[in-house]
């Protein structure tokens, strides 16, 4: 079991992490651009702080509630709970399949989760906070429903792009009210909705205007996106937002006199990395210890989330913290990345542009489309998916850099060695090349650090440039004595380096490529810059990857038609598609 020891910072405060990734709103499965904006890459860096041996828990859960909710299960006849029922157990798995492993994954019917929102509005009610209006709201007449925010879909007034939702301009990043909207229409049936009187619950965020601009403004940590678009907001000055919703499906408003209302699901989602956080430590029996996480100023509080989430996670959720009264530790960074888009075409379900988390891993195993994701993640501008780069990441940098490298030292391995000899020791010019991979592996550690996951993953395939290229040149299986012996032990070291740096990416693989080098209980960050422990019984070694053919990806592709014509006439064998090619 991997040592998870605490570390403090230059104050002497112990260093722990909250990791959260925006919660998938299950209305539908992710897609490859929902995965790398958040589930992933979260998992990816919660997985290398616990190689490091740091504390840290990495929540999320099922955003389950909400119109949208309302009237998919309007449409199958079914209640809303069936329908997310049905839908959370579909993304616990999935998340199985694809290696992502928070630390606890729940859902905004949490029980712990109701309690904790309701809890925490009214401690913002009590300190005056939050006020009532009456307001006239889009109503859509055909629908016969109050129309949330982002179900209402116009003219942005800002940038004139002719899709933004009544809540946030997903082009500009401007957040938006549906009245600002330029010809709006209800986003379900495309009628013009009508205004109707309605009394609702405001977050007054004038009166914490200042406060949230002290902390973006102190915070080095943001990245640019989110540090330029919330100070772009804050510039134009913080409005009052509704908090509270007409719709029955959500927790309901705990407000005198706001019976039949609901809490608005953008200020109950945020509020669940807290919540969750609660929950995992009451279910490890640990009641308290989540305070330690959320007000010890040595806590590291990071979030993965696409760019379009930002003003709720850098505005919204510091601002409900501050309202509390409590002393919350604030969001250290927000990990925002810019969009996937499919082949220069943003993802649609209904015209089947994209691909789908449940259809990836029907096609090939997961460490594939991790390796990718992470390879060609939007972490500084918009990057654009398509097969035939796909293809080459996968045929070129997986199997041929990576995969061939270590299959050909592990093999020489095995057949001159079967086990890691005692006694040897590098020559000056293996030692040479070496110092240069652990150069590399800071390099590494360093971009891992500064959650740059894309420039990580360039950095550790270096490691297996640096290794082709000393095979290639040296050809060891010529040398003889300590010659030979002295050139292996480096190769298998610089595999034992890369096989740390790689396993936040391509865990299923690196943990089978442990056990071939006999690490039965695999290794930990501190472990990667050390030789090859002598005496490691070697296993037979087999190839990690494989690479792939145009006749298979044309095999694969006419596969993805059948499973999709499958899932729109509403009987998709989820479990068989589960099940990951052999």
């Amino acid at each position: 079991m991997l040592d998870r020891r605490v570390f403090s910072d230059p104050n002497g405060n112990e260093v722990r992490w909250v990791v959260g990734s925006a919660w998938p709103y299950i209305y539908a499965v992710p897609h490859l651009g929902n995965l790398i904006g958040s589930l992933l890459s979260a998992d990816v860096f919660t997985r290398y702080l616990k190689l490091k041996g740091y504390n840290v828990v990495y929540v999320t859960g099922s955003d389950e509630h909400g119109t949208p909710i309302e009237v998919e299960a309007i449409k199958l006849g079914v209640e809303p709970r069936q329908l997310t029922d049905r839908m959370h157990e579909i993304i616990v798995k999935l998340l199985k399949l694809w290696g992502i492993e928070p630390d606890n994954y729940t859902r905004t019917e949490s029980e712990v989760h109701k309690w904790y929102v309701r809890d925490t509005f009214t401690k913002i009610y009590n300190n005056g906070y939050i006020f009532t209006k009456d307001d006239e709201l889009p109503y859509c007449p055909k629908d016969k429903i109050f129309l949330p925010d982002r179900f209402v879909i116009g003219t942005c007034p800002y940038c004139g792009y002719p899709y933004a939702r009544g809540d946030q301009c997903e082009n500009c990043g401007k957040l938006l009210e549906p009245r600002m909207l330029i010809n709006p229409k209800c986003a379900i049936c495309g009628s013009t909705p009508e205004w109707r009187l309605t009394r609702h619950w405001y977050l007054d965020l004038r009166r914490l205007e200042d406060r949230v601009r002290s902390y973006i403004e102190g915070n080095n940590a943001l990245p640019d996106n989110a540090r330029q678009m919330s100070l772009g907001i804050l510039k134009e000055g913080l409005r009052p937002r509704a908090i509270t919703r007409d719709n029955k499906w959500g927790i309901p408003a705990p407000f005198p006199g706001a019976e039949g209302k609901t809490i608005y699901v953008w200020f109950e989602a945020v509020l669940g990395y807290v919540s969750a956080t609660i929950e995992y430590f009451r279910r490890l029996g640990r009641e308290d210890e989540w305070r330690k996480y959320w007000f010890n100023k040595g806590t590291r509080v990071v979030f993965f989330i696409g760019k379009d989430n930002i003003p709720f996670h850098t505005i919204i959720f510091p601002a409900l913290l501050m309202a509390t009264g409590e002393d919350y530790v604030m969001p250290w960074a927000s990990s925002s990345t810019e969009y996937l888009i499919f082949e220069g075409k943003k993802f649609s379900k209904s015209q089947r542009i994209g691909i789908w988390a449940d259809e990836a891993v029907a096609l090939l195993p997961a460490d594939y489309w991790r390796f990718y994701l992470i390879y060609n993640r939007p972490e500084q501008r918009d990057s654009n998916f398509t097969w035939d780069s796909f293809l080459d990441v996968v045929n070129s940098i997986m199997n041929d850099t990576v995969g061939n490298f270590i299959h050909r030292v592990l093999t020489l391995a095995k057949r001159r060695w079967g086990i890691v000899p005692s006694g040897v020791k590098m020559i000056e010019q293996d030692q040479e090349v070496y110092s240069k991979v652990l150069e590399v592996l800071n390099n590494v550690d360093e971009n891992y650090g500064k959650i740059m996951l894309k420039d990580a993953l360039s950095q550790s395939i270096e490691i297996a440039r640096i290794g082709n290229r000393y095979l290639n040149e040296r050809q060891p299986w010529r040398l003889g004595g300590v010659e030979f012996n002295s050139a292996l032990y480096m190769l298998m070291s610089i595999v034992k380096a890369l096989s740390v740096a790689l396993a936040p990416v391509i865990p299923f693989s690196i943990n089978e490529l442990w056990r071939m080098m006999g690490y039965g209980n695999g290794l930990r960050w501190q472990d990667a810059g050390k030789p090859i422990e002598q005496g490691l019984q070697l296993s037979e070694p087999r190839p990690l990857f494989r690479k792939i053919s145009k006749e298979e990806l044309n095999v694969m592709l006419k596969k993805l038609d059948e499973i999709r014509d499958i899932k729109d006439k509403g009987k998709y064998p989820w479990e068989q598609a589960y099940l990951p090619n052999p």
